[in-house]
């Protein structure tokens, strides 16, 4: 019978070995000597016995008996030899009593490469065995830049303190977002009970997660998958769910698993302008019917009457009402501040049946994401620029290019080219507000400098730096609260009186949104739309071209500014212009776009460098306020270390 087994098994390798001479590949076990020098490495550590996971074990440290088996470990031998008889007896010995002498292993950068027990390993992966014991001595890297270099070291503080050894993820942070769910600290003790916990649940999830994902080619770990599914249901959930529990919901989230995928092997790009569903032949012959009537809620952190940001969603609100009549039925729910009262009030909005929900800000995402899976029934929005979800579509204004234009109308009207800007959380879309805005007064004003200034960071008085500064034209909100009598909002000026004189606001058009998204709902063509897409994902980006942002000039302005910004208006309305084309460059001197075209919107939504001509830096976690770090650690920027926040110079 071992023989049998025997002769099977060396099929197995002949089939690998052959596959892999065909595509030029070492067709061996890969060797760790012939893979690392000494000078790679910068000590051993003795981890003692462990359990290691056999899809772990890849390679043989030594080249002595690499060439008796295929890359995946089946043996290529002749049977009628020493080794191959070896082989038979062990396989004999497994089926009678199995194999429990611990093997003897290196462990380089989370991969495994035996020392000693390579028939060992070779009968168990034969048989399927998904662990094995063995006795390993991790060999240390040196640190690198490299993206793998610094997610192994992240591996080794998460191995450390759990022992847990089969968890890797293919991305930065993935350890932390693990605590987080599981409910520990990084410098938690990890009880030898929550370890067996975590394991029997992770071992639920990887079955099902396998079973679902078959042949389909996927980039990501199944530990990136996994916190995808935690996000949605939770930690606590997942370990007392059913077997057939996890399966169902695993294919609930199935999509967003593969958008995770997508957006680690390429770039998902939003919409950026609205666009008639394409429709075929029959869909014109059966024209698709929507509802009568929608009802409909939009979800806000914050009150009108005390957020700029809820104030210009509101008025869309009821801009939209306007124009749809009593085909929408929409309420607000305002205050929604935290995760629990958002839980609470999704809830209600579920229970009470409502059609669709506009949730207003990136931090109330996660929450959002839950509810659309469990209730797909729902259709949900959230504003922000997140592009990886299929449940929940995104929305987003680019108000970048009004703030070009604004630029401008500093850059022509302040005589000493000392502008001051102030800006709110490090997120998507704030940096190219900056940067556009810092470009539009440079291309007017050669001699221009923005004054960075943020409102989330900790002690923060952008007014009294620029009073001391003798700062006088100033970018500031987007626009006046109803509660809040202070007329600095948009761009304004102090005269020589210390008056504040309003020169420019930017303009939310959420109405102009609103209305068209719930149009398309009313007339059938929601699910049209996905049909259209690529992508199971749906993220609009809007701006000039589709009216969603716009400029309002003061009378205050001279006639040939306001001449300027009209022209130019039409011409980023029509594509002609973009505030980001031609040779760019950040403060460090780097050239971020050449002169021959315009930047990528891929960059512009990534963006996290300052203009070379901005005067200040981007906060990192630590100078942020309490408040603002649910909605950074969400949609925030990653902080070059060249760029933290430091203490802005006095002007010179």
């Amino acid at each position: 019978m071992s023989a049998n087994e025997y002769l099977r098994a060396q099929k197995l390798g002949e089939k690998r070995y052959q596959a892999a001479v065909a595509k030029n590949e070492y067709p061996y076990l890969p060797v760790l000597d012939e893979i690392i020098s000494p000078s790679d490495t910068v000590g051993e550590v003795n981890l003692g016995l462990q359990t290691i996971s056999l899809d772990r074990v890849v390679g043989t440290a030594t080249a002595a008996r690499t060439t008796a088996f295929a890359s995946n470990f089946m043996p290529i031998l002749d049977y009628h030899t020493e080794f191959g008889m070896k082989w038979a007896a062990l396989c004999e010995s497994h089926i009678e009593e199995g194999i429990h002498d611990p093997i003897k292993v290196y462990e380089y950068m989370n991969k495994f490469y035996v020392v000693e027990g390579n028939k060992r390993v070779s009968v168990l992966k034969y048989f399927g065995a998904d662990s094995v014991p063995a006795m390993v001595t991790r060999k240390i890297p040196r640190r690198t830049d490299s993206l793998e270099n610094k997610i192994y070291f992240e591996f080794i503080d998460f191995h450390k303190q759990t022992g847990i050894n089969y968890v890797y993820f293919s991305q930065l942070g993935g350890y932390d977002k693990l605590r987080e769910f599981i409910g520990i600290t990084k410098d938690a003790v990890f009880t030898e009970d929550e370890r067996l916990d975590f394991n029997s649940a992770h071992l639920a999830f990887e079955k099902a997660y396998l079973a679902k994902k078959g042949n389909e080619e996927l980039t990501i770990t199944v530990d990136d998958a996994m916190l995808v599914f935690l996000n949605v249901y939770g930690y606590e959930a997942l370990k007392n769910m059913t077997t057939s529990q996890v399966k169902d919901s695993v294919d609930k989230v199935w999509n967003e698993i593969v958008l995770t995928n997508e957006k680690k092997d390429k770039t998902v790009l939003p919409k950026l302008d609205p666009v008639e569903p394409k429709k075929s032949i029959l869909d014109r012959v059966i024209k698709p019917s929507g509802p009568s009537n929608l009802k409909v809620a939009f979800v806000y952190d914050k009150s009108p009457a005390n957020s700029v940001w809820t104030y210009s969603h509101e008025l869309g609100r009821m801009d939209m009402e306007n124009k749809l009549g009593d085909s929408v039925d929409s309420r607000t729910f305002c205050n929604v501040d935290t995760p629990a009262k958002l839980t609470e009030c999704l809830g209600r909005l579920v229970d009470e049946k409502y059609d669709v929900i506009f949730t207003t800000g990136p931090e109330m995402l996660p929450e959002a994401l839950k509810t659309a899976v469990l209730h797909p029934e729902i259709k949900i929005l959230n504003c922000s620029l997140s592009l990886a979800n299929s449940h929940v579509r995104t929305y987003y204004a680019r108000m970048y290019e009004v703030k070009f234009l604004t630029g401008m109308i500093a850059g022509s009207l302040c005589a000493d080219g000392q502008i001051g800007y102030v800006a709110d959380y490090p997120i998507f879309g704030t940096t190219a507000n900056i940067n556009a805005f810092a470009i539009g007064a440079r291309m007017v004003n050669p001699r221009a400098k923005i004054y960075l200034q943020w409102t989330k960071v900790k002690n923060a008085d952008p007014q009294k730096f620029f009073e001391r500064n003798g700062i006088t034209y100033i970018s500031d909100r987007d626009m006046i609260m109803p509660d809040d009598a202070s007329r600095n909002f948009g761009l304004y000026h102090y005269d020589q009186n210390g008056e504040v004189v309003n020169l420019a606001m930017p303009f939310y058009n959420w109405g102009a949104f609103y209305e068209r998204i719930l149009r398309s709902i009313l007339e059938g063509n929601w699910k049209q739309e996905e049909k259209n897409e690529t992508s199971n994902a749906i993220s609009y980006w809007w701006g000039m071209s589709a009216g969603i942002v716009d400029v309002i000039c003061s009378k205050h302005l001279p006639a040939g500014t306001q001449k300027l910004i009209s022209v130019m208006t039409n011409l980023i309305r029509e594509g002609a212009i973009t505030p980001f084309s031609g040779k760019l460059t950040s403060q460090n001197g780097i050239v971020r776009n050449e002169d021959d075209g315009a930047m990528l919107h891929e960059d512009i939504l990534k963006m996290d460098w300052l203009a070379e001509n901005v005067v200040g830096m981007l906060p990192t976690e630590d100078d942020l306020v309490d408040e603002a770090k649910t909605v950074v650690a969400l949609q925030g920027i990653d902080t070059p270390e060249s760029l933290e926040l430091k203490s802005v110079p006095e002007v010179k």
